[in-house]
């Protein structure tokens, strides 16, 4: 019988950094200290929660606990369930945690302790941890919440399930969920140290789950929600959110990390309705959005709803690379987009990526050319370069095996620090080339511009944090 359920994020002690894990669609060891509030297990944890059950909210890698001091502190709890979000890199490690808290288990009296994995690495390959760990459960999919509910009522009722690899029995609708329990999901941990933030405290919600186009062939999310299974909450649901961050807890920024934000109607519903109800007075907001995907007026819309910070995958600057990884955009959109977004006063942040398989020296120096005339014509008000990565699950990877492009399957070494498969650009170059985009942005020119710009103290305090951050990222590609 499961009565009481520990969401837990144990420690992962690295040379490398800090595990950038959860709410990552591509996994990173960080050294910028930045966290991200796990939207989707916290959906989980507050349903759960509802229905009667006691609830741990153990995240180890945001409260900076050691392996020592974690493993006490579940030995202490004795949770009848540990729930843990794991990723490719990370995955081995994870093994080895499970066996020892299974260990642990056996040797304390009146623990029968059940372990469920999940995340789009377990998603891909099931059958691998089962085989690898002592794990009871592998929940296939990203609606860990409904997963969660369904297979706890199975357990409880005498119903559990034979087959230790789990997937979603019954339709979702994300309009039953409860607003996110905040205090038990300890925000104040994830709300000063991100980056995203320009106004603290701030917060993660998820409008939808997760992009509408959801087709990219790179990106391990669309292992979790393909395109055509993008669901949305409604948006009064999502204006619940806001409120009660905005209400309860004095947050000033919120960043919605749906792969894309819904667009078309609900796009201009909600933001009607934070106009409406002069929420755009109280809170500013972030999103992920397409290039192309919407319209002057629209962006000018969102502005005036309060709207702040737009993510872009720009992803690359050569159109037969945007076609091989089904990106299904021109080139053309990118500045054509920045322009409007810029002219409206949003700070679009762009992210690029090198060393696809086929992509020449000469090609990846033009996507990280674009980039840095993007940034240092004041395009753009923060950068993100990254080495490609084929997830397993993903088309990129199947593409990848398929045609022998992999050169390891050592899990390990999928953390973006280096190139993990055939390319014209040896693994050595494509970080250099990382790391030179990293130190070449920042020129006189772009920072006069950004002295220029600065209108109030946030902002002062905003590009301090920024360049801070930014000297410990280029740790990361070292």
């Amino acid at each position: 019988m499961v009565k009481s359920i520990s969401f837990s994020y144990p420690p992962l002690e690295s040379p490398k950094g800090t595990a950038f894990l959860s709410q990552n669609r591509q996994f990173q060891w960080t050294n910028t200290g930045n966290v991200i509030y796990p939207v989707i297990p916290a959906y989980a944890a507050s349903l759960l929660q509802n229905k009667g059950f006691k609830i741990f909210w153990d995240d180890a890698i945001a409260n900076k606990l050691t392996y020592q001091q974690w493993i006490a502190q579940l030995i202490k709890t004795k949770p009848d369930l540990v729930v843990i979000e794991t990723k490719t890199p990370v995955i081995k490690r994870h093994w080895e945690i499970i066996n020892q808290i299974k260990q642990k288990s056996l040797e304390i009296r009146n623990w029968d302790l059940v372990v469920v994995l999940m995340g789009d690495h377990v998603t891909a390959l099931p059958q691998e941890s089962i085989d690898n760990c002592k794990v009871d459960y592998v929940l296939v999919g990203g609606h860990y919440d409904f997963l969660l509910n369904e297979l706890i009522e199975l357990i409880n009722s005498g119903h559990a399930p034979k087959n230790k690899i789990y997937k979603l029995q019954k339709p979702i609708n994300l309009n039953i969920l409860p607003i996110i329990d905040r205090k038990l999901t300890q925000w104040q941990l994830y709300a000063y140290n991100n980056t995203n933030y320009k106004y603290k405290p701030g917060s993660y919600i998820m409008s939808g789950r997760d992009c509408w186009w959801g087709r990219c062939t790179f990106c391990s999310w669309t292992t979790l929600f393909p395109g055509k299974n993008f669901h949305s909450f409604s948006v009064d649901h999502t204006i619940k959110e806001i409120e009660n961050l905005v209400y309860n807890f004095g947050v000033k920024e919120v960043f919605d990390d749906s792969g894309t934000l819904p667009i078309g109607k609900w796009l201009n519903d909600l933001c009607n309705e934070l106009i409406r109800r002069r929420l755009n007075k109280k809170v500013v907001l972030g999103c992920n959005m397409r290039f192309g995907a919407l319209s002057q007026k629209e962006y000018s819309l969102m502005k005036q709803a309060g709207f702040r910070f737009i993510l872009y995958g720009l992803e690359s600057a050569n159109q037969k690379t945007l076609d091989f990884v089904n990106k299904n955009e021109k080139t053309s959109y990118a500045l054509d987009t920045l322009k409007m977004v810029k002219s409206v006063g949003l700070e679009p942040h762009v992210t690029v990526m090198i060393g696809y398989p086929h992509e020449s020296l000469k090609q990846a120096t033009k996507t990280l050319n674009l980039a840095r005339y993007i940034f240092q014509n004041n395009l753009a008000d923060s950068l993100q370069a990254t080495i490609m990565i084929p997830y397993p699950g993903t088309p990129l990877y199947n593409y990848c095996q398929k045609n022998n492009l992999l050169l390891t399957k050592n899990w390990d070494d999928y953390d973006m620090r280096q190139s993990i498969i055939k390319s014209p650009i040896p693994p050595q170059k494509q970080q250099e080339l990382v790391q030179n985009l990293f130190k070449g942005v920042i020129t006189p020119k772009f920072i006069i511009k950004k002295i220029i710009s600065i209108r109030s103290i946030a902002d002062i305090q905003h590009l301090l944090n920024y360049a801070f951050k930014y000297i410990k990222k280029l740790k990361d590609f070292s």
